[in-house]
């Protein structure tokens, strides 16, 4: 059964065969385990070359070895590193090796982040900081990413959640010292221009909950279009490689395609869709139900049609969300597209347009060029809690007629929503504070 005691072992440089394998160990055995396997434990955080055998004394392999006391390591408890070479069998062998030794695992899935976490080294913010950056594969999914794993949107949380500690402490300073010649009357007064301000930074923060979504999971862009009008072509021209069959057989795409892309450093995920039309074809139907989910659902919607004469208001239907009217097939001679008449004009064929086009679908991408930009929410339970937060304090600043002990309540209940999304929902010590204001008990 697997124990938080336990000393904890897992590869952690990735796939084999490779120049160098890292295995990592984290636990109170780390420190005995190297000794017994390396001779010697080398000076915390300075590498030294040795051997590895097993509890044989057969030599394993030889590597680079390094020891980091807790509780200053990535998990907060004595850790190390064996870096060794990468062939599959030599890895295999030392992780047998350790496994031999009495109380040691293979770690789970997260555990070395679980247990960094649970000591206290990163919070809730970091740790899918690091997840994401571990993940990312644009630029600005790496500048999140590593924002967050840094502590950057962490401190903001925090400073919020200090106002809300300050504005609870003022408030019981005058419940339970009015009488105290060192506490001032009404100094619960005071901070409430504070959380209509506090109120305000987590709504303005909300704001860009749907930028902090585009910026980590990517803008969502829907081809959608008649049959034939060119979608699936699209879609492998900005691909460079055939991802969808393309047929003059109206029909053909039945189901949701995609490809990733990047664009100014932003993960773009285009989706090719089913042609929109009336068709007695179960299957075909059920393509064009999902196309219609995947256009209530995208960020943008590029409207292909090789008709001049399109309606694009009958051909969107009931979408009303960001559009981009998209005419194709530029490079056919029978055709005459008045100006006006679409958006961008492309040719998949010739190429003509195409450069305009994603121009057009980078300008529906977010501006991040502000120092603060990469501050923002990116995950649904961030939002959730942040305006739950919000709703408290609303309510803390209406229920003034109820008394100082409901706002109070709905201020530490704003806490504990902020908590939650950092992980620190610990029992705040108001003394300190009110302490640290005022000189109560002297």
């Amino acid at each position: 059964m697997s124990s938080a005691a336990d000393t904890i072992f897992a590869l952690s440089s990735g796939g084999l065969p490779s120049g160098v394998a890292v295995i990592r160990l984290s636990g109170l055995q780390s420190r005995e385990v190297i000794a017994r396997m390396c001779g010697t434990v080398p000076a915390p955080r300075h590498a030294a070359l040795r051997s590895i055998r097993d509890r044989n004394g057969d030599v394993l392999d030889e590597g680079i070895v390094l020891f980091f006391p807790g509780p200053h390591s990535f998990t907060g408890e004595d850790s190390a590193e064996l870096q060794i070479h990468g062939g599959r069998a030599t890895v295999k062998a030392v992780l047998a090796a350790l496994a031999e030794f009495e109380g040691m695992r293979a770690a789970e899935a997260g555990e070395f982040s679980r247990r960094a976490f649970l000591n206290g080294r990163m919070d809730l913010v970091e740790v899918e900081g690091l997840a994401d950056l571990i993940a990312a594969e644009t630029e600005i999914q790496r500048r999140l990413a590593a924002e967050q794993a840094s502590g950057g949107l962490s401190r903001l949380y925090d400073s919020w959640a200090k106002r809300l500690t300050h504005a609870r402490a003022m408030i019981e300073a005058e419940l339970d010292f009015a009488d105290e010649d060192d506490v001032p009357g009404s100094v619960a007064s005071q901070i409430w221009d504070d959380m209509h301000a506090l109120q305000q930074d987590i709504l303005n923060h909300l704001a860009e909950a749907r930028v902090g979504e585009i910026a980590r999971d990517g803008l969502k862009v829907v081809i959608a279009g008649p049959a034939n009008a060119g979608k699936s072509s699209l879609l492998n021209y900005l691909a460079r490689r055939d991802i969808a069959i393309v047929t003059d057989i109206p029909g053909t795409t039945r189901d949701v395609l995609h490809v990733d892309l990047d664009i100014s450093g932003f993960a773009v995920r285009l989706y090719d869709t089913a042609g929109l039309r009336e068709t007695e074809d179960l299957v075909e139907q059920e393509g064009i139900r999902r196309a219609w989910l995947s256009m209530a659902e995208a960020h943008l919607v590029l409207l292909l049609s090789d008709d001049p004469d399109t309606d694009w208001n009958a051909l969107a239907g009931s979408y009303s969300g960001p559009l981009l009217r998209v005419s194709t097939k530029a490079d056919k001679p029978d055709r005459f597209w008045p100006a006006g008449s679409a958006d961008v004009i492309i040719s998949v064929r010739s190429g003509v347009g195409m450069a305009s086009l994603l121009a057009a679908v980078g300008d529906y991408l977010p501006d991040l060029a502000q120092g603060n930009a990469l501050a923002l929410p990116t995950r649904r339970r961030h939002v959730a809690n942040l305006v739950e937060a919000k709703e408290h304090i609303a309510r803390a600043i209406a229920s003034g007629g109820a008394g100082l002990d409901i706002q109070a309540e709905n201020l530490r209940l704003a806490g504990v929503a902020l908590g939650r999304v950092t992980g620190r929902v610990d029992v705040e010590n108001l003394l300190d504070v009110i302490f640290s204001e005022f000189c109560i008990g002297k």
